[in-house]
């Protein structure tokens, strides 16, 4: 069930963030057990980081005061449709419940939009940056040694 209090306090992390000068109007809080873990807002501006999004910098923040990189026992609230790659970093967190307020059609008509990135990972455009592949006599030589390494940490 959804605690609207969770969703005030990304809210206001957002209006903080923006007042702050320091990124768009994002913001984002991870709860654990009803209680909140992280909160952030969008850093993108004042840290001159494309990643620094608020769900990124909450997932960083809880998984670092929680000491693992799994946080399938937190849920995330945001002020706004969480984009592609912050939607990535939700999965990868392992994040089972993500609530959000306004959607990516909302922060299209503010000046973020998101929907090139969704049209290139449904297949409907092709992505403008070149990825070229390298041949190297040694290409899978890491992938090897973390085969065999022993009490490795799969995640």
């Amino acid at each position: 069930m959804v605690n609207m209090n969770f969703v005030y306090e990304a809210r206001k992390e957002a209006i903080k963030g923006v007042k702050k000068g320091q990124g768009g109007p994002f913001g984002a809080v991870i709860v654990k057990n009803n209680k909140i873990i992280a909160k952030a807002h969008n850093t993108v501006v004042s840290g001159n980081d494309p990643t620094a999004h608020a769900e990124m910098n909450a997932i960083r923040k809880a998984a670092k005061k929680l000491k693992t990189f799994n946080l399938s026992d937190c849920e995330l609230y945001s002020s706004c449709e969480p984009c592609p790659m912050c939607f990535s970093a939700i999965y990868w967190a392992r994040i089972k419940k993500v609530y959000y307020v306004a959607t990516r059609n909302d922060a299209a008509k503010a000046g973020f939009d998101d929907a090139n990135f969704y049209e290139i990972l449904s297949g409907k455009k092709k992505a403008s940056t070149k990825m070229i592949k390298i041949n190297d006599k040694k290409e899978l030589e890491e992938f090897n040694i973390w085969a065999k390494k022993q009490n490795k940490k799969l995640y």
